[in-house]
């Protein structure tokens, strides 16, 4: 993970702070979701951009702890107003003019706002807000100009794909019916205006899962691949992203908003998922996640648009363990709520090595790749973690007999590290099936060997 993360470092320091326009070389950031009970202190979690390299985050919220946080950190940072906001937004300007004053004036300029996302995937928001949204685009917008904030923060919202009736061929790229007068129009008129981007969250991952039988994994991920050619234009498509980010530029121009620049907001791949989701693993996830920052950091746009660098977020910082859904929602994390890395991503692009020997640095593939286990939390509770041990190894069934006293796995004696071990023991036994590394929050899965003195953990029973 050396590579990754010294790579980073070098090649994001050299991107300018211009306010959401981006630099000609592309622009990477991370989503900084907080949907779980074990995540670091956001103070923690700004050092920890920072040693990364990474200079600019997008959240969901406006948290006053993270805002402050962020303040004289060099961050370039995206706040949301979230969904269950946009009919009082919608509603009344006072309600935005109070928003913003709270939460944005508040905080600049220590804290680097440069966009505020309205909303996020609002059409499909099971609480029927879609009508909502451009009226509260418009006030919050009217707020940002009443505070005289309008030329720094943009605002736009981001849409998932769902939101295009077409997206194959790229060509054929075009939005929902329902959706082009009421919403998309007005929307992309206030974007346009106000010199933003439109937002998109694109997950090639999904349409690999759904589409495993059509869809190279090597398309998907950025590998070398034959590539597919659009029909309709002739256009020669290497990856899966590229032709969604096209696919939405194609229905922006067939409603006549071909000059509108767009930002990725959220992209990203699973290091696990259950059994349908097809592809969901860690190497898989490195391979996506690395491909992605080495095809940004070229500056070369889309085969649509190759004069637009690609800017996009990578979804996301921390596995999140309170997230509903399949196991893939929880499993989209660089690193686990310790800081520990999820997966080594290799950034070993350039012809020259890092290293000032110039000898050539051949990576070793771990044997353990696509292998996961089960820890604990060490920031959990010990009644929490004594409470899991002593299901796991009582009528959980595991095989708790390596941590008595005078056995193999006794040293270290600590409670996390028995409890790791039951715990792993429990997951191994039950086929690393979903929800068999949780025990109400005090454990976690990983994709690296654990280490507890000189105790090998159990892959399979």
């Amino acid at each position: 993970m050396a590579v990754f993360v010294l790579s980073l470092v070098l090649l994001l320091s050299s991107f300018s702070a211009i306010p959401f326009t981006y630099a000609d070389s592309g622009m990477i950031g991370v989503n900084y979701g907080r949907i779980a009970d074990n995540l670091p202190a956001p103070e923690k979690v700004v050092e920890l951009l920072k040693t990364q390299g990474i200079n600019r985050v997008k959240l969901y919220d406006t948290e006053k702890t993270v805002l402050t946080a962020l303040a004289n950190s060099g961050i370039k940072v995206v706040v949301s107003l979230p969904n269950e906001n946009l009919a009082s937004a919608a509603a009344d300007q006072s309600y935005t003019d109070t928003w913003v004053q709270e939460n944005i004036k508040k905080y600049i300029p220590a804290t680097d706002i440069e966009a505020i996302a309205v909303g996020n995937e609002v059409f499909v928001d099971p609480r029927n807000t879609t009508t909502y949204l451009v009226p509260a685009m418009k006030n919050v917008q009217s707020s940002l100009v009443k505070f005289n904030l309008d030329k720094s923060i943009k605002i736009s919202s981001p849409i998932a794909l769902s939101a295009l009736a077409s997206s194959y061929p790229p060509s054929a790229g075009s939005f929902k019916p329902e959706l082009i007068e009421p919403v998309i129009k007005p929307m992309l008129d206030l974007i346009r205006k106000t010199s933003s981007h439109l937002m998109v969250n694109a997950y090639p991952f999904f349409a690999y899962a759904a589409n495993a039988d059509k869809i190279s994994l090597d398309y998907a991920l950025f590998k070398d691949n034959a590539g597919n050619v659009d029909s309709g234009n002739g256009l020669k498509y290497n990856s899966l992203l590229d032709a969604q980010i096209d696919a939405v530029f194609a229905a922006m121009s067939a409603v006549g908003f071909n000059d509108v620049k767009l930002v990725v907001t959220e992209t990203g791949w699973p290091s696990a998922g259950d059994e349908n989701e097809i592809g969901a693993g860690s190497a898989n996830a490195a391979s996506y996640n690395g491909g992605l920052v080495k095809r940004v950091l070229t500056g070369n746009g889309t085969p649509l648009k190759p004069k637009e660098p690609l800017n996009v977020y990578l979804f996301a910082l921390f596995n999140e363990n309170q997230k509903t859904g399949p196991t893939s929602e929880r499993n989209y994390g660089l690193f686990y709520p310790n800081e520990n890395k999820v997966y080594d991503v290799s950034l070993s692009g350039k012809s020259t090595p890092v290293n000032d020997n110039k000898e050539k640095v051949v990576p070793v593939k771990p044997s353990h790749v696509g292998q996961t286990w089960c820890v604990a939390n060490g920031k959990t509770t010990k009644e929490k973690l004594q409470e899991g041990l002593d299901y796991a190894c009582g009528e959980g069934g595991a095989d708790c007999r390596p941590i008595q006293p005078g056995a193999t796995c006794y040293n270290p004696e600590s409670l996390e590290a028995h409890a790791s071990y039951a715990f792993n023991s429990y997951y191994q036994k039950n086929a690393r099936g979903v929800g068999t590394c949780n025990f109400g929050g005090a454990a976690y899965v990983v994709s690296q060997p654990p280490k507890y003195g000189k105790c090998e953990f159990p892959t399979e029973h």
